[in-house]
């Protein structure tokens, strides 16, 4: 029996040897690849860092230049030693900027106009995506190319023929040229948006749009009570860039409206003219006194003003992206995956 129990004991020891060494080749890979994975995404992370302070860096670079810039003092332009921080904190560019750009006058012509197209382009797009999405007629396929189309084609093969037209009817140098492009589709970047409402609406479930059907809704009450409610990050985000591109425009306005009519000049119009016009503005507004009339003739000069105007011009922005910025973010996530 002794010599029975030590053979079983040196039995057992040779199995828990082997059961070892088996755990040990199994571990050993493991290990190793864990550690492989962790250096892998320990250099991914750098990388991905690296990438989003660059691209946070060619972003914000020309917006803190722009702003240092307009916040100089005028006798400042030529200042060797004053590169990012100014010497002198002052407001005067902004001052002038504002009298050279009409201010006041410019902004609420840029609010009635980016208001009033951006409401029309979201009622016209999202019926046109609404009826691509799920109304089945003839020649449905061949009405989305042509919308595709007008997505690609230049400016101008749009904008001569609706100028000539709308100048036969009396209309250029009138909000209403802008509206009435808007509201037949044919306002800017019409095209996309129509496409973005048309692949937020492909992904809603057709269960909500039957159960509607038995109950007794026609196509209108489907659309406004089913598909509007549920199209709320689709809206904010087609409005936001509607209204964000006919803000900055100075294309279609300036050709319908503004060098016909003065008087209803937005901020993009004013600002595209602004080295025209400064001369004039700051003679009338009496700036010459603070700055001297020989400052003027400083391109320098002109730069700062330009500055300070282009933050004029997209400070409203700015303030209203800050208040619907999470829905735009949640809308473009939406109508970039469904569909």
């Amino acid at each position: 029996m002794t010599k029975n129990s030590q053979v079983l004991t040196n039995l057992k020891k040779k199995i828990n040897a082997i059961q070892l060494n088996i755990k040990e080749t199994i571990k050993t890979p493991t290990k190793q690849r864990i550690l492989k994975d962790k250096v892998a995404d320990f250099f991914m992370n750098i990388l991905k860092y690296v990438l989003l302070y660059g691209l946070c860096f060619i972003i914000l670079y020309p917006i803190i230049q722009q702003v240092a810039v307009a916040l100089r003092l005028p006798e400042d332009v030529n200042n060797p030693t004053v590169l990012w921080i100014p010497e002198t904190f002052s407001l005067l560019n902004f001052r002038a900027a504002m009298a050279a750009l009409n201010y006041w006058q410019s902004l609420r012509n840029t609010v009635v106009i980016a208001f009033g197209v951006t409401l029309l382009q979201v009622i016209v797009t999202s019926l046109m995506g609404y009826a691509l999405a799920r109304l089945k007629f003839r020649g449905r396929n061949l009405i989305f190319s042509l919308v595709i189309f007008t997505i690609i084609v230049p400016y101008a093969m749009i904008s001569l023929p609706a100028y000539i037209n709308f100048n036969k009817w009396g209309m250029v140098g009138k909000p209403i040229t802008l509206f009435l492009m808007a509201g037949f589709g044919m306002g800017i970047k019409s095209g996309v948006f129509i496409y973005l409402f048309r692949q937020f609406f492909r992904g809603i479930p057709v269960e909500l749009e039957e159960s509607a059907q038995i109950d007794g809704a026609n196509v209108v009450q489907v659309f406004l009570r089913v598909m509007l409610p549920n199209a709320r990050g689709a809206i904010v985000t087609v409005a936001l860039l509607a209204f964000v591109w006919q803000w900055n425009d100075n294309y279609f306005t300036a050709l319908f409206i503004s060098e016909n009519n003065p008087n209803m000049s937005t901020l993009a119009t004013q600002l595209q003219y602004l080295i025209w016009s400064i001369d004039q503005a700051l003679r009338n507004a009496g700036y010459y006194a603070f700055i001297g009339q020989d400052i003027s003739k400083n391109p320098f000069f002109f730069s700062m003003i330009q500055n300070a105007g282009g933050i004029l011009t997209m400070l409203p922005l700015l303030v209203l992206y800050f208040f619907v910025q999470r829905l735009f973010v949640e809308g473009v996530e939406r109508t970039g995956i469904v569909g």
